[in-house]
């Protein structure tokens, strides 16, 4: 008698760009991890928007090879909207067109040891000596989740534990505060004679182009201070040992955090019926 196959997949979530480069940063990652994932999982890309395919055609797409579990794996640097609401929605639509397919949902990039290794590679790469006339200013894309923005702070302090002869500050491009500017002027305050503009982002896009520009003008408003804009945290070869550990946890039914009993995600679940937001990336 034959046996039943059952086909796993594995679905990498990223967030998607308007910037097609962006997009493509995450296909190449995904392609760098292929060799250290066992060669029976069947891999997958989709995006949350902007990139195709989405996260519900991700699905489709697995399920049509066959497969009857689906391990979501989401590429996203902070626990947000994205991670707690919207990728669960899909996920929940995909339960109920194949009631038959077992999903794991991991968790997002989060906090994690090799996190300080990228930034600090980073500083290296532009070739900043880190002493008590240098300001970090590590930079978040902003949102309106608390746990994401506090996220970043914990980030923040926990580099300037490495590195406590800097003086290292938390910002965010838009939605809350403090912005970029208001940095800027904190540092200036503090008697920065550098600043170091570092981006906590995972890919290219509108928003590190803007922030080039922007970084060129600080220079202008305040020329006796030497402003440095770092590359963006983006697809470091360390980023992979975290997307790995994030695979092992989902695989070992080690994932520590619930959404399905997440107090943010019942709250805005009932306010929120669709994803529509008009930010860029």
């Amino acid at each position: 008698m034959w046996g039943v196959i059952h086909v796993k997949a594995i679905l990498f979530v990223g967030h998607g760009s308007r910037d097609e480069e962006g997009n493509e940063q995450v296909r190449q990652f995904v392609q760098t991890i292929l060799p250290q994932i066992d060669a029976t999982f069947y891999v997958h890309t989709c995006f949350l928007e902007f990139g195709v395919p989405s996260v519900i055609d991700g699905i489709v797409h697995c399920v049509e090879r066959g497969a009857t579990e689906v391990i979501v794996i989401p590429i996203i640097l902070l626990p947000a909207g994205h991670s707690k609401l919207h990728i669960p929605a899909a996920i929940d639509e995909a339960k109920e067109r194949y009631p038959y397919v077992s999903f794991t949902y991991g968790r997002p990039l989060g906090i994690h040891d090799a996190t300080f290794t990228i930034l600090q590679d980073r500083l290296e790469e532009a070739e900043i000596v880190l002493d008590e006339h240098t300001a970090v200013i590590l930079l978040g894309r902003g949102g309106s989740d608390p746990d994401a923005n506090s996220d970043l702070y914990k980030i923040a302090r926990l580099f300037w534990e490495r590195n406590k002869q800097v003086i290292v500050e938390p910002a965010f491009m838009g939605v809350t505060n403090p912005s970029l500017d208001e940095a800027v002027v904190k540092c200036v305050k503090l008697g920065a004679k550098k600043i170091v503009v570092l981006p906590y982002f995972l890919f290219t896009g509108v928003l590190i182009k803007r922030l080039e520009k922007r970084v060129f003008e600080f220079q202008s408003i305040y020329p006796h201070i030497s402003f440095v804009l770092t590359h963006y945290f983006g697809f470091h070869p360390s980023l992979q040992t975290i997307v790995l550990d994030r695979l092992h946890e989902a695989l070992s039914d080690s994932v520590q955090m619930n959404c399905d009993t997440c107090q943010y995600r019942l709250h805005v679940a009932e306010h929120h019926h669709h994803h529509h937001h008009h930010h860029d990336h």
